[in-house]
């Protein structure tokens, strides 16, 4: 998540230098290149994460179910929501990709433009639910972190002694 971040920031700041006051690109060939290489590279830092996304989703709802009303930020559930959303659609594309690149002619290879322009496709379908992911999934770290502050029931909480009087001397 903070990998697809710096992606956004790099692409936001080459977006605001290669635009015009109204958004249009100087150069459309070199800024759809440049936007098809962001949707790569946030498609490649999501890898690391899409394989235990769902459980670090369950984790979350299983803690903020958990955590005491007054430890809760109301955006959590909107987000996890996103999170869902977005890793549903992810797999359908996945999924989609997997079927496309398989039929592609035997001699599509990476490098070869029938199959980069495939990718390319896939990568900017994609887009959107991954830059959902560098939104909204900060929202498993504080969480998380909310959890693991919050009391737990299963902790007692220590009793308060009394305080030991000592002797008043005479």
């Amino acid at each position: 998540m903070q990998d697809s971040k710096k992606i956004l920031d790099a692409w936001d700041a080459y977006s605001d230098e290669h635009t015009d006051l109204d958004g249009w690109p100087h150069d459309d060939h070199a800024y759809g290149m440049r936007k098809s290489q962001r949707d790569a590279d946030t498609a490649e830092a999501f890898e690391t994460l899409r394989y235990g996304a769902r459980h670090l989703l369950a984790t979350a709802e299983t803690q903020l179910a958990q955590l005491p009303e007054n430890a809760v930020q109301s955006r959590w559930v909107y987000q996890l929501g996103v999170l869902h959303t977005a890793l549903d659609r992810l797999d359908e594309l996945h999924e989609q990709w997997l079927l496309n690149r398989d039929a592609l002619p035997a001699t599509a290879r990476p490098g070869a433009p029938d199959f980069d322009d495939a990718l390319a496709e896939h990568h900017a379908e994609s887009w959107s639910y991954l830059d959902d992911w560098a939104t909204h999934g900060k929202a498993l770290r504080e969480i998380n972190t909310a959890a693991r502050r919050a009391p737990s029931p299963l902790v007692p909480t220590p009793a308060l002694t009394p305080s030991r009087r000592t002797a008043a001397r005479k």
